[in-house]
């Protein structure tokens, strides 16, 4: 599984800086809920879903969370809890 990270965009909280993507490496890797099909918020909706994808960033696995409030949400990074960029994840 391949993942594009993009760094420097206009999601909230991101660090304004160079637009840069690059491509990393993928896995799932459900949590316990997860794997038992319950959901993060009774909605499924909120700031910091984390989602059952974790991408491989400079050596690290970090996991893959989702910002939703409607249709579509927007996954994203993060490092110290705060958003460092936003995630595509392809299968």
């Amino acid at each position: 599984m391949k993942a594009y990270i993009h760094y420097g965009g206009v999601f909230v909280g991101l660090p304004k800086g160079p637009f840069q993507t690059v491509s990393a490496e993928a896995k799932r890797c459900p949590l316990w809920w997860q794997k038992q099909n319950l959901s993060f918020t009774a909605s499924g909706y909120g700031k910091r879903i984390p989602t059952e994808y974790m991408v491989n960033v400079d050596g690290r696995w970090k996991r893959v969370y989702c910002c939703i409030f409607s249709n579509s949400g927007t996954c994203y990074i993060e490092s110290n809890r705060k958003p460092i960029a936003t995630v595509d994840i392809m299968q």
